[in-house]
């Protein structure tokens, strides 16, 4: 909320790629399978998979770009917990450890998603 109320330029982008990332990641998969399974007997069967990488890298783009917004949510949750005196001074580390533990699972899908498009370059290549 706070991001959204100060215009914090990486939850604009975010909110910008939603749309495209949301299409993009339900698209890829069966575009990209599509083509992998019907190769021969599609003349096209090259493009759809490349359409589903491409359709893809717009969902790991959006992971990409969540990271900083989901590390700046959580130092901004921590000064605020501090500042209004929702945790106790010897609360902050632990504190501090579950917001940045939370932060982390979005490096984590980040990285599983890029993974995956290494995949899916992998198996387009070796279908040609």
């Amino acid at each position: 909320m706070l991001q959204h109320h100060e215009g914090y330029v990486p939850l604009q982008i975010r909110s910008l790629l939603a749309p495209v990332a949301s299409f993009g990641s339900m698209a890829a998969t069966p575009l990209f399978f599509i083509g992998l399974f019907f190769g021969a007997k599609l003349p096209f069967s090259g493009l759809l998979m490349d359409l589903g990488i491409l359709f893809f890298s717009g969902a790991v783009l959006f992971q990409v770009v969540t990271l900083p917004v989901e590390f700046d949510a959580s130092k901004r949750a921590l000064a605020q917990l501090t500042s209004t005196g929702s945790i106790m001074p010897s609360e902050v580390a632990g504190a501090k450890k579950v917001l940045d533990a939370a932060a982390l699972t979005y490096v984590a899908a980040a990285a599983m998603a890029a993974l995956q498009l290494v995949r899916l370059l992998l198996l387009r290549n070796d279908r040609r």
